[in-house]
C-alpha cells in the first residue's frame, strides 16, 4: 500500500472524525502529524487494514430510518416487509421496525413511532439520534439510509418535488457562541461518499441543515445561510452524528416538500404536498436500493 492509498483510506475510514490523541493520526478530519513511533503507526495501518476489508464486503444489511411512517409505508409495501412484533428494542418505547429480504439484502425500516399521548410522529433529532443508535447496536448494518422530505431553498436551486443526496450535513439551532464550541454545535460533516451512484440516478446534490423546528425563525435561517444548505430537515445531522460515532457509512435522501424562500406558509405547503413528495421519495429510496443490491460499499 502506497503513502496516498493510505491517505484517501484513512479520508474515507473510520478515523476521520476520531478525537483521539493518538500521534499520526486524523484528529477532527486533520492530519496531524508527530515524531515516529512503531505501535502507533503498527495500530494506524492495522485500522486502515479493517477499513479496506470492510469496503470489499458486500453490503448485506440496510437500515433506513424514516421519521414519519406516512412516509416510510409506501416503501414497506414495495419491499414487501414485515412488523416485528417481537421487538429488538425495549418494550417501553414506540420505535417500529418493519424487516425482510430484498434481493440480496436485509432490509429494516425503522420509524421512531408515535407519541403515546398525542398520537403524532415521533420526529426531531432526539428521537432519530435515539433509534439510530439502536438500531446500529441490535442490526450492525453495513449502511444507514436517511429518507425523508425536507424543506428546499429557491435561492439554492429547489423546487417542490426534487430529491437531493446529502453531500454534507450540519446543525443549525445548537447555538454556542464560544470559539471551538460553536463548531462543535454545527458539527458540519461530509456524508460518506458515494459517486457511482449518483452518476447512475442523477439526483441532485446539496447540502443538508438540521434542526428541531418547521419552521424558521431569523436566527436558524442565518445558521442555515452560514452553512450553505440547499435543504433543511429535522434528523439528518443527529443521525449523520451516531453513524459517524460508531463508524457506520451513511447517506441520506431527501425530498422537497415545501420552499421556505417564498410567501407560502410552511406548515400549509407541507401538509399540501406530502402525500405527492412522498410517492417521489419513495420511487428514489427504492432506485437507490436497487442500486445498493450485489455492491460493496466501496462501489458506491
Amino acid at each position: 500500500m502506497n503513502d496516498s492509498t493510505l491517505l484517501n483510506k484513512l479520508e474515507f475510514g473510520v478515523v476521520l472524525c476520531c478525537s483521539s490523541d493518538v500521534q499520526g493520526r486524523y484528529i477532527e478530519g486533520q492530519l496531524v502529524m508527530a515524531p515516529h513511533d512503531e505501535d502507533d503507526n503498527t495500530h494506524v495501518v492495522e485500522e486502515v487494514m479493517v477499513v479496506a476489508e470492510a469496503e470489499k464486503r458486500h453490503v448485506l444489511t440496510i437500515v433506513i430510518v424514516i421519521a414519519m411512517q406516512t412516509e416510510a409505508l409506501p416503501l414497506v409495501t414495495k419491499f414487501q416487509l414485515s412488523q416485528d412484533l417481537d421487538s429488538i428494542f425495549p418494550k417501553e418505547v414506540p420505535w417500529v421496525r418493519y424487516h425482510g429480504i430484498y434481493r440480496d439484502l436485509r432490509i429494516n425500516i425503522i420509524c421512531p413511532g408515535k407519541d403515546r399521548v398525542l398520537r403524532v410522529d415521533s420526529v426531531g433529532t432526539v428521537s432519530a439520534s435515539l433509534v439510530t443508535y439502536a438500531s446500529i447496536q441490535a442490526l450492525q448494518p453495513d449502511l444507514i439510509i436517511n429518507a425523508g422530505t425536507a424543506c428546499g431553498f429557491r435561492r439554492r436551486g429547489a423546487c417542490i418535488g426534487d430529491v437531493f443526496l446529502a453531500s454534507d450535513v450540519a446543525f443549525h439551532h445548537r447555538r454556542n457562541p464560544i470559539p471551538v464550541c460553536d463548531r462543535n454545535g454545527i458539527c458540519a460533516k461530509q456524508t460518506f461518499p458515494t459517486p457511482n451512484l449518483l452518476k447512475e440516478l442523477k439526483l441532485k446534490v446539496g447540502k443538508l441543515s438540521t434542526g428541531d423546528s418547521l419552521d424558521m425563525s431569523p436566527h436558524d435561517e442565518a445558521a442555515i445561510i452560514a452553512n450553505d444548505a440547499t435543504v433543511k430537515d429535522m434528523e439528518g445531522a443527529a443521525i449523520a452524528y451516531v453513524a459517524d460515532l460508531l463508524s457506520v457509512p451513511a447517506i441520506f435522501v431527501k425530498a422537497v416538500t415545501d420552499i421556505v424562500d417564498d410567501d407560502k406558509p410552511t406548515a400549509e405547503e407541507f401538509l399540501k404536498n406530502l402525500v405527492a413528495v412522498t410517492a417521489a421519495l419513495d420511487q428514489a429510496v427504492g432506485q437507490v436500493v436497487d442500486f445498493i443490491s450485489g455492491k460493496c460499499i466501496s462501489e458506491l
